[in-house]
């Protein structure tokens, strides 16, 4: 078997968060949200690196986060990323060793996924090629119109809220993100590009503590979340 080579995105600007310190760096108990995501999936066996991808500028900021504490080993690069999610995960790819099997994107900002949450979904892509975490929606969704008009109400049951990892064989996430950027589409996951290339992705059940941080609240929700696991 090949390598399996994490991407983490952390070059976003987190404006949802009305924050003047960009989301993945606040503090979440006792050190920054993106160093919570790094040691998670430092320690998870299964990954053999970690490509890590910023806002252009920020790769010292990011390297001396990276210093404090014990070792990050796992830590391959530190790239630029670009002015959109789907491009700085390009950029991302596009430094993995060439004898990669799986690449997992996960985002900087999801600091309380598990270990074994990692593994399991990682087992599922190599047997199907590409696979991701998820919850079942908790509540009723409608669909609407322009007008906040009520026009669908699709069963919760077909309803899944989609997480990260999202783990895929390297050549088949390649030619995803190469088609998009020859068709000039965006999407705001990385399965949404596999789909387009009509390849099957299979859902794992996660867990409703793996909240991506996007607003004040979320960070409340981790810290409670985070403490409760530390007793």
């Amino acid at each position: 078997m090949g390598k399996v080579i994490a991407v983490i995105p952390a070059a976003g600007q987190g404006s949802r968060m009305g924050s003047a310190v960009k989301k993945q760096y606040l503090r979440l108990v006792d050190k920054p949200v993106l160093r919570h995501t790094l040691d998670v999936i430092e320690q998870c066996s299964v990954i053999d690196g970690i490509i890590l991808v910023v806002a252009p500028g920020e790769e010292a900021i990011c390297q001396d986060m990276i210093n404090q504490g014990h070792a990050l080993s796992k830590i391959m690069a530190v790239v630029p990323g670009g002015n959109h999610r789907q491009t700085s995960v390009y950029y991302g790819l596009c430094a993995l060793p060439e004898d990669t099997e799986l690449a997992l994107i996960h985002d900087g900002a999801r600091p309380l996924v598990r270990p074994q949450e990692i593994t399991s979904v990682i087992e599922v892509a190599r047997d199907m090629g590409a696979a991701a975490l998820a919850v079942q929606v908790k509540d009723t969704i409608k669909v609407v119109n322009q007008e906040n008009i009520i026009v669908a109400t699709p069963q919760r049951e077909t309803l899944w809220a989609v997480q990260t990892p999202q783990v895929f064989r390297y050549p088949l996430i390649m030619q995803a993100h190469r088609q998009a950027l020859d068709r000039g589409y965006y999407a705001t996951d990385d399965c949404a590009l596999v789909e387009a290339l009509g390849v099957p992705v299979k859902l794992v059940p996660g867990s409703y503590e793996n909240l991506k941080i996007t607003t004040p609240e979320d960070l409340v929700l981790a810290e409670a979340f985070l403490k409760r696991r530390m007793q």
